[in-house]
């Protein structure tokens, strides 16, 4: 039976795997959920998924970790991306399920478009509210779940459409959803996670890595996809090792580590004439402890070449004291304006504008810290709350349909 005056939100997840989206979204279901003023669950499509070279189990998931030690209940229709299925096909068995949670849901949110080919099923499944949560600026890359975020707008099933970017919320626009539908909540962090450490701890999280106590540290937190353009981000490393001695590059995240092929290859191929730099390679992988790994860094870089948002790799690493350096996709420039630097999309330019961004550390910690309170998680869920809110009240769907 529900509580009187607590709304219940249903989240629709495609799986759990590593993401900065998911690791976003999740930590708004359970801030929002642990408020008390809402009643979070969640449902996945999938209950693993290969990714990034590796098989992700729901249930292994840090993000599914947190959302039920945060109280959340999740479940799954149980899909694998080992066994073949239609994406756009929901079974009986599927929609009965949708349904059942549904019927217990007041109203929806989407993490990104493509969980809602969900809905293709409208005769069997309960009418609610639904609010679709983006955080990508390239919507025609997202394979069927454009067709699926314009149907749902036109059938006024569409409350609201969060942005996490003002780039996103242009390119979206562009692509036909309507304006009034649009809004954008920058993304934030959690700030007593994401933060400096004095001195002796820095010093302390360098050993525990193997990094200089003194050399320029670079990291690059980004899964192994084209979006992230790891390659450009390898030839660059090439250029800042072989210029400094003392230079040390730390790749982490789903798919940076030496069991990835397609890694391995990448920087055999750049090292090509210069093997024994590849000492000052850190292939660090999947960190539950990002915080610590970016704590202990100069620099946080991304090297995307389309489809960012909001990076939160930016945000995490700034927060923790290392400066941003990014190329100029999505809202990135926004995000390190007055922080960090732009570069373009040549390696020798981006190792240059590293150097430069460590050697500009210090005079740039005042800025690194007065520009905490922009990127607080706290905002983020006061403005997620408000609009999750409005679109149970009926506000969002009133004007969808009028």
């Amino acid at each position: 039976m529900a509580e009187r005056g607590v709304l219940r939100v249903l989240s629709l997840y495609e799986g759990f795997f590593s993401g900065g989206a998911r690791v976003l979204h999740s930590s708004v279901v359970a801030g929002l959920h642990g408020q008390g003023r809402q009643r979070h669950a969640v449902l996945s499509i999938h209950a693993e998924v290969r990714r990034e070279s590796a098989r992700q189990r729901m249930v292994d998931d840090p993000r599914y970790r947190r959302l039920t030690a945060a109280g959340v209940r999740v479940a799954s229709l149980g899909r694998s991306t080992e066994v073949p299925h239609d994406p756009e096909v929901l079974t009986d068995a599927e929609a009965e399920v949708l349904a059942r949670e549904l019927r217990g849901t007041d109203v929806v949110l989407s993490l990104k478009e493509q969980p809602l080919r969900l809905f293709s099923r409208p005769d069997v499944l309960p009418d609610r509210p639904v609010v679709a949560c983006l955080h990508r600026s390239d919507p025609q890359n997202q394979g069927s779940g454009l067709g699926h975020l314009l149907a749902a707008a036109d059938d006024g099933r569409l409350a609201a459409v969060v942005c996490c970017a003002e780039s996103t919320r242009a390119a979206y626009e562009a692509a036909g959803v309507p304006a009034h539908l649009l809004r954008v909540i920058p993304n934030g962090v959690d700030l007593t996670r994401f933060r400096p450490v004095p001195a002796a701890r820095r010093l302390a999280l360098r050993g525990a890595h193997r990094l200089p106590v003194d050399g320029m540290v670079v990291t690059y937190a980004a899964r192994y996809d084209a979006m992230k353009n790891p390659r450009l981000f390898v030839a660059a490393a090439r250029e800042l090792l072989g210029r400094d001695d003392d230079a040390h590059v730390v790749m982490c995240g789903a798919g940076m580590s030496p069991t990835n092929p397609e890694l391995t290859a990448d920087l055999a191929l750049a090292f090509a004439d210069r093997p024994d730099l590849l000492g000052r390679v850190h292939l660090l992988g999947v960190r539950h402890d990002l915080e610590q790994v970016l704590a202990a860094s100069d620099v946080v870089a991304l090297t995307s070449a389309f489809g960012e948002a909001a990076p939160l790799c930016l945000i995490e690493g700034a927060m923790c004291g290392a400066v941003p350096v990014t190329t100029p996709v999505g809202d990135s420039a926004r995000i390190v304006d007055g922080i960090g630097l732009v570069t373009g999309f040549d390696p020798a330019e981006i190792a240059a504008a590293w150097v430069e961004a460590a050697a500009r550390r210090d005079s740039l910690a005042a800025a690194l810290v007065g520009a905490r309170p922009r990127f607080s998680h706290v905002r983020m869920l006061s403005s997620y709350a408000a609009t999750v809110e409005r679109a149970h009240r009926g506000l969002g769907l009133t004007l969808a349909r009028g």
